[in-house]
């Protein structure tokens, strides 16, 4: 008995030594300073969350990042117009090139919803655009949903996230609760069948079956 209680609480130290481990590696890891991309994709998608993200997103657009952005997680009260008025420079765009989704609820929706989006359009990359503390996730969403397209990372940091972790509680916390949500989607992902992304646009190309008529 007394063995196994040591057993226990060995297992229990080195388990937790193992997930502190990987906290301090996953913090480390999210950027503190934005990226420059240097190519183009088909597709801009942005995840809303932040008004930032928005406007990076919009910004990228009007630069030719992409041919088309798409906007998922928006509030179901929000409007074109609404979003249109905090890039005052690039209005227009809204009438021709950018698409809302007032679908999605959490990061899964928002995977659910850009699968969609890139099927439709046929889009075989993708700029992502998302906070940086997020972006983990982000990817590994789409990842699972959109084998075979390229997704390239464009992490959003604001001031206050520029921080080093260690010397802000509040970042400190955020980076732990996005670490655990990291983790439980990638065991979640493990165990989900893969969406394979061929065969599904192959399926929305065909057409449906027809049912044969009555026997003569």
């Amino acid at each position: 008995m007394r063995r196994l209680f040591l057993l226990g609480i060995g297992l229990g130290v080195v388990g937790t030594a193992a997930f502190l481990a990987g906290f301090v590696v996953f913090a480390w890891r999210v950027p503190r300073e934005e990226v420059v991309l240097s190519g183009t994709a088909d597709g801009i998608v942005a995840l809303t969350g932040g008004a930032s993200r928005v406007v990076d997103a919009v910004e990228l657009l009007a630069s030719g990042r992409g041919r088309r952005l798409l906007i998922t997680g928006v509030h179901r009260s929000t409007s074109s117009s609404e979003l249109a008025r905090g890039v005052p420079d690039f209005e227009q765009l809204f009438d021709c090139c950018i698409d809302l989704d007032h679908e999605a609820r959490n990061t899964i929706g928002n995977a659910v919803e850009t699968r969609r989006w890139t099927l439709g359009r046929g889009f075989r990359s993708l700029v992502v655009v998302t906070s940086s503390y997020h972006m983990p996730r982000a990817m590994a969403e789409l990842g699972h949903r959109l084998p075979g397209v390229a997704l390239i990372p464009y992490p959003v940091v604001t001031r206050a996230r520029a921080e080093p972790w260690w010397s802000n509680g509040a970042n400190a916390r955020l980076l732990m609760t996005e670490y655990v949500k990291y983790i439980v989607a990638l065991a979640r992902i493990r165990i989900e069948p893969v969406v394979d992304l061929t065969e599904a646009a192959q399926r929305r190309r065909s057409p449906p079956a027809v049912p044969p008529g009555p026997a003569t």
